[in-house]
């Protein structure tokens, strides 16, 4: 018996998505190092448009509308980037993100939020979203979300 794996069973660790995604986290690491804290926001936010603009269809208006919600609802959240998603961070680290669905070639697009977020009800809860569209409740739910988040 072998221990080989035909090339069709073989696994190479990380997709091509996810490789590509971590590049450009490299990428963003090294552009904060040269730009220093002061201009981060403003650059973040510019960073965070560029990468909504690049996105198509359903992903772009998802997106564009969950960055308008950030902003209303938990100003204090700064924009960046965050291995190549719209992300907002508190404190330099990110409590919430957006992933197209294009970007990892999945059926839906995910609101994220990390353990920063502090969305604890009980010894379970949600800290991502599948989102295909974004209803009038939706919105109003993610902005209560975004807002515990920023708490």
């Amino acid at each position: 018996m072998s221990n080989t794996r035909s090339s069709a069973q073989k696994y190479d660790g990380f997709t091509e998505e996810e490789r590509d995604a971590m590049k450009e986290r490299a990428t963003e690491l090294k552009s904060t190092a040269r730009r220093g804290s002061r201009s981060a926001k403003a650059d973040g936010e510019a960073d965070v448009l560029a990468k909504i603009a690049e996105m198509t269809g359903t992903d772009r208006a998802l997106a564009e509308r969950l960055h308008a919600i950030v902003k209303e609802h938990a100003p204090g959240l700064a924009p960046k980037t965050w291995y190549g998603m719209p992300a907002y961070a508190k404190d330099g680290k990110v409590v919430c993100f957006f992933q197209s669905a294009q970007k990892f070639k999945s059926r839906y697009a995910t609101l994220g939020f990390s353990d920063l977020a502090q969305l604890d009800d009980g010894t379970m809860w949600a800290t991502s979203y599948a989102l295909t569209e974004l209803t009038a409740a939706d919105e109003a739910r993610i902005a209560a979300l975004i807002a515990q988040a920023a708490g």
